[in-house]
C-alpha cells in the first residue's frame, strides 16, 4: 500500500514539471505498423464520445468531455481522432492527429493517446500512434511533435520506435532523459539547443 502511494505522488510530482517534448522530423521514414490479430484500427465514427471518454479516463484518470477536450477545439475533424478496437469492434485505445498553431504548418501534434490498462503490453500504443501519424502524412505534414511524462514508459518506447526523439527544452530534461536512459538500458541521441545532437547515456 505504502509503494502504490509512494509511486502515485512520484507521478503527481512528475505532472507538475514540464513535459518532455519528442519530436519526429521525418515522417516520410515511419515504419511498418505493428497490430495483433484481433484488433483492427478506425477512424471516429459518430457515438464514440462515450468510448473516447472512457479510454482517456482509463488511461489518465478523472473525468473527461469529448465535447470540450476535443470537439471544441478548433483542430477538431472526425478523420483526425483514431481508434484500436478489440474483437469484438469496441475502441480500447484512442491517438489524434492534432495541429498547434505554435508548431510549423508541416509539423502535425499527437495528441491524446490512450489505452484501456486491460490491453496493455500488446504494443496497441505503437499501432495507434502509428495510425494518427499516417493521418497526418496524408494532411501533407513532414513532421511531428508530441508531449508526455517520465513515468509514461511504455509509451516512452513506443515513440521511440516511431522514431521520435527527445527535444531538450527545458533545464530538467537531460537529467530527466538520463534517468529514463537508465530505466530503458539504452542511449539517446537527443536534439539540444539549436539541433545541436546530444549523446544520453545511462
Amino acid at each position: 500500500m505504502k509503494e502504490q502511494q509512494q509511486e502515485q505522488q512520484e507521478q503527481q510530482e512528475q505532472q507538475q514539471q514540464v513535459q518532455l517534448l519528442m519530436i519526429n522530423d521525418n515522417l516520410g521514414e515511419l515504419p511498418e505498423r505493428k497490430l495483433l490479430e484481433g484488433y483492427g484500427i478506425r477512424s471516429f465514427r459518430s457515438g464514440d464520445e462515450t468510448a473516447w471518454e472512457r479510454i482517456v479516463a482509463a488511461s489518465f484518470g478523472g473525468e473527461h468531455s469529448f465535447e470540450r477536450e476535443m470537439a471544441a477545439d478548433e483542430a477538431y475533424k472526425p478523420e483526425r481522432v483514431w481508434f484500436v478496437t478489440d474483437a469484438a469492434g469496441e475502441p480500447i485505445a484512442t491517438a489524434s492527429a492534432w495541429y498547434r498553431p505554435q508548431w510549423s504548418e508541416n509539423t502535425g501534434y499527437l495528441h491524446m493517446v490512450g489505452l484501456v490498462p486491460e490491453h496493455a503490453g500488446k504494443k496497441l500504443g505503437y499501432a495507434i500512434s502509428h495510425a494518427a501519424l499516417l493521418q497526418m502524412i496524408r494532411e501533407g505534414r513532414t513532421r511531428a511533435v508530441l508531449h508526455t511524462d517520465d513515468f509514461r514508459i511504455p509509451a516512452i518506447k513506443a515513440y521511440l520506435g516511431l522514431g521520435f526523439v527527445p527535444s531538450l527544452t527545458d533545464g530538467s530534461h537531460p537529467g530527466r532523459w538520463k534517468a529514463l536512459a537508465g530505466v530503458l538500458d539504452r542511449n539517446f541521441t537527443a536534439r539540444g539547443a539549436g539541433g545541436a545532437a546530444v549523446d544520453i547515456r545511462p
